[in-house]
């Protein structure tokens, strides 16, 4: 990993609800990324901030990471806490939104602020339960809560179609489109979360990519030869022509059904959504995009906490994933063995 010197190091500030990370050297071509995080399983918490800091320290761009509190006004992140998002206000200055959300039930304030991103037809980079990223009564102007998804992404909610951590994901490059910019020297993606259905998209849809469902989660692992349900494989990325909720004009989404924290420890699909940033920001693609970590980073393995009290107890704040920051968390109850996690002392 390079060694980053004072001078190179973005400005971190942390107001309360949100963590800011300012490019080192702010220009006029600098943009605005907002990534959110909150989810129950995938630890988008855990995610955000480290891509987050990529983007700030290599692709010259602030980056603001939004979370999910507790209940009440507490202060500390809950993902469990569907109505806990907060900060979305500053969507109204991005030029991208990096969403990972899982269920996410935002009040009608809140969720003004992704009506009106989404009228702007500004691009959205959508990751894993990004498919079903909001529910319940609320609406963005026309396309509701429950919609978001299939709307915006191209698709919803289906089913599984790996065993749930039993079975990875293998990332298969289509041919119609090796050489598209988001692929830039992406050769090996490989996800320990399955492989998710996907039914609804359609052949305006770029998919750059399919998912083959492969024996076990270690990343070695062999792809199941002769299994129907890798005949068809699934679609893993793809792009996605989404209509504003003003029905007025139209924005580019770009959707991975990877990006539990712990698939980006592999280097091609954390350099698969950089790329697919810098294309959704109408920049140049790296030949071969710099995505190693900033910090040393030590996702914990996805599944839902049912311990009402875990995380007031935990009680983390969103400076502790700031810069220089380096969070470790225990595994969810039930997590299978992974012995490529990487600990403290392997970087």
């Amino acid at each position: 990993m390079a060694v980053l010197t004072a001078l190179s190091l973005p400005l971190e500030s942390c107001a309360g609800d949100r963590l800011e990370f300012k490019a080192p050297h702010v220009t006029d071509n600098t943009k605005h990324v907002v990534l959110i995080a909150g989810d129950e399983e995938y630890r988008t918490e855990e995610s955000m901030p480290m891509l987050a800091k990529i983007l700030s320290v290599r692709y010259d761009c602030n980056s603001t990471v939004l979370f999910s509190f507790g209940p009440d006004g507490a202060d500390y992140i809950d993902p469990n806490n569907q109505q806990g998002l907060r900060g979305l206000d500053a969507l109204d200055s991005a030029d991208l939104m990096i969403i990972g959300t899982r269920f996410r039930r935002p009040s009608a304030q809140q969720a003004q602020h992704i009506t009106e991103y989404l009228n702007a037809g500004k691009p959205v980079l959508g990751i894993r339960t990004a498919t079903h990223a909001f529910n319940g009564d609320g609406s963005f102007q026309s396309i509701s809560y429950a919609q978001f998804g299939l709307k915006v992404l191209g698709e919803q909610w289906v089913s599984h179609h790996g065993r749930h951590k039993h079975e990875g994901a293998r990332g298969v490059i289509e041919s119609a489109y090796v050489e598209h910019p988001i692929l830039n020297s992406v050769q090996n993606v490989f996800a320990p979360s399955d492989v998710y259905a996907v039914v609804h998209l359609t052949d305006v849809d770029q998919v750059l990519l399919r998912g083959a469902i492969t024996k076990t989660l270690d990343p070695e692992s062999q792809t199941l030869k002769g299994d129907p349900r890798n005949d068809p494989m699934q679609p893993f990325a793809w792009l996605h022509q989404y209509e504003t909720p003003d029905g007025k004009g139209t924005g580019q989404s770009f959707c991975t059904t990877g990006g539990a924290s712990v698939d980006l420890l592999n280097e091609d699909l954390r350099r698969l959504i950089i790329n697919a940033a810098c294309h959704l920001l109408d920049r140049d693609v790296p030949e071969k995009a710099n995505v190693d970590v900033i910090d040393p980073f030590y996702p914990s393995f996805y599944g839902f906490i049912n311990d009402k009290t875990y995380w007031k107890n935990a009680n983390m704040r969103p400076e502790d994933y700031g810069m220089g920051k380096s969070p470790h968390l225990p595994d969810p109850p039930g997590s299978p063995a992974w012995p490529f996690r990487p600990t403290p002392g392997d970087n």
